[in-house]
């Protein structure tokens, strides 16, 4: 292993996530891009060339991951792939580095850690077999408006009146990018997976004491409900079939583009505390909305990504080409349209891997690790226990180890 205060970075995985990350990496000290492996050549060719253009790195492609893992160079790995190759990606390079193969300081990786319990705590034990540091990439809990909202709330309302009681938590947009996020088997659900595992963290880190730790909030109860609400529409789901092919048929397999979970949890005091998560597919808006709102005995606090600093309006007289340069998610050309001038500090992706940074370079744990990764897998997994259910469940509920969603079994199939 290099011993150098400036780390080499490599990425598993070339694809939208990776791309933000990218260019966050220009808020990035003391650590350089240097490779990118994805299973196609020419997409992992393109991201090194985008981290080149950005001069975050002199990246370049690379054959396999074990390449990367044996290039005395790379220091940490961020695995940023799809959901269904988590694991086997984290074997791969805990394969190589037994075979003595390379080095590695840390390893960082992509929300959700895993697709069910089972996966996230397999996670978690090649991290610790490796004795890699460990980096859970929530991104949302380090966006600005969450962090300084967090140590204003605390610090002035907290400390005056009590400790909050209700954190409310949503994130919302019109349907994922790639074919295999729409998939259950392979995303592991839908987009109470793809998307709760922000707003259900998001929601529990502002209602924890900054003093303390995760532990000091215990979930009791966990109540979700789902619904397939736009995409299964016959109207709908044959755009879906139109844009990625008979693999993505929501008229036999659909999966949830609308869930809410309620989780109760209790303070060190035996107060309760609750949160309230939402997150859609099918909100149609100017782009991805993430939302937050904190309640106390005698304050609250509210912010959304959509009230930008920024607004442009085009009139009905204007022709434009469908794009995402106005805000991530973008469903219109024109009329008055909030603009995100720097996604990647908004939705918190810079100060994410400036801390992972600093956080390897000391050779501490970051303040989001795969031990929280799998917390919130826990969650999720409770959450459509009871969406199954239609009850209430107490946590941690009996089976939740073994337990795999019914839209992410194989033999899933609505009609």
């Amino acid at each position: 292993m290099k011993n150098t205060l400036r780390l080499g970075v490599g990425f598993i995985g070339s694809g939208f996530m990776t791309r933000f990350h990218v260019r966050a990496w220009v808020a990035v000290r003391d650590a350089d891009i240097l490779g990118f492996w994805s299973p196609t050549e020419a997409h992992r060719a393109e991201a090194a060339a985008l981290a080149r253009s950005l001069h975050v790195g002199e990246a370049r492609p690379y054959a396999s991951i074990a390449e990367m893992v044996a290039d005395p160079a790379i220091d940490c790995l961020w695995i940023v792939g799809p959901n269904h190759t988590r694991v086997e990606n984290m074997e791969e390079i805990v394969g190589a580095l037994r075979a003595g193969r390379g080095s590695l300081r840390a390893i960082a990786c992509e929300k959700p850690l895993g697709r069910n319990v089972a996966e996230s705590r397999r996670m978690v034990e090649l991290a610790r077999e490796a004795r890699l540091l460990d980096g859970y990439l929530e991104n949302q809990v380090f966006a600005p408006a969450v962090t300084r909202g967090r140590e204003i709330l605390w610090a002035r309302g907290a400390r005056a009146a009590g400790r909050p009681y209700l954190a409310r938590a949503s994130e919302e947009h019109n349907g994922p990018h790639h074919a295999w996020f729409w998939r259950g088997e392979l995303q592991g659900g839908g987009v109470l997976s793809d998307m709760m595992c922000h707003s259900l963290e998001v929601a529990r880190f502002l209602v924890t004491d900054p003093a303390k730790p995760r532990a000091s909030l215990t979930p009791r109860r966990v109540t979700a409900q789902v619904a397939s609400l736009k995409w299964s529409r016959p109207e709908y789901a044959a755009q879906l079939r139109k844009r990625y092919g008979a693999e993505v048929d929501y008229t036999r397999r659909p999966a949830e583009d609308f869930a809410r979970v309620l989780v109760e949890y209790e303070d060190e005091a035996g107060l309760p505390v609750l949160t309230e998560a939402t997150t859609s597919w099918s909100y149609v808006g100017p782009g991805l909305r993430l939302s937050m709102e904190v309640l106390g005995p005698e304050y609250s606090m509210r912010s959304s990504s959509l009230d930008a600093e920024l607004e442009l309006f085009l009139s009905r007289e204007t022709v434009q080409a469908a794009a995402e340069d106005l805000v991530e998610k973008q469903n219109a050309e024109s009329g008055l349209m909030p603009v995100v001038p720097n996604e990647a500090g908004t939705y918190g992706y810079e100060d994410e891997n400036r801390h992972m940074v600093r956080a390897f370079q000391s050779g501490v744990r970051p303040s989001e690790t795969f031990d929280d990764g799998l917390a919130v897998t826990e969650l999720l997994m409770a959450a459509y226990m009871s969406a199954e259910r239609a009850a209430t469940v107490d946590f941690p509920p009996a089976g939740l180890d073994a337990y795999v969603p019914r839209v992410a079994r194989a033999e899933h199939d609505a009609g």
